[in-house]
């Protein structure tokens, strides 16, 4: 399995902004999708925007206008920029990488903290 690596997260005052990035330590297959999902106290893990190495995007409901994902494929490393933070996105993200031709390569990041404080 893939191994992510994932960075940027902390504590910011609603409003704020925060960049997140996710890196694999090897050799990932094309195509793929890579992205981010989150996981508040008490809920489940859910989506917050994918991008596929065809350049798709897609993002939740709740993060449109405010979130952008982008991917560099020349260094198999995706981001997130989170912008007009509020308290609600206070959750673990996580970052994925799924192979479309490969189905068990399906690779999670350990996880790092956004903190949104009001």
């Amino acid at each position: 399995q893939v191994q992510l690596v994932e960075s940027g997260g902390g504590l910011v005052e609603v409003g704020g902004s925060l960049r997140l990035s996710c890196a694999p330590s090897g050799s990932i297959f094309s195509p793929n999708t890579m992205g981010w999902y989150r996981q508040a106290p008490g809920k489940q893990r859910a989506l917050v925007a994918t991008v596929t190495s065809l350049g798709s995007i897609t993002y939740a409901d709740s993060v449109k206008g405010r979130f952008t994902i982008s991917r560099d494929n020349a260094k198999n490393t995706v981001y997130l920029q989170m912008n007009s933070l509020k308290p609600e996105d206070t959750a673990v993200y996580y970052c994925n990488y799924r192979s479309w031709n490969y189905p068990g390569m399906d690779s999670w990041g350990k996880g790092t903290l956004v903190t949104v404080s009001s």
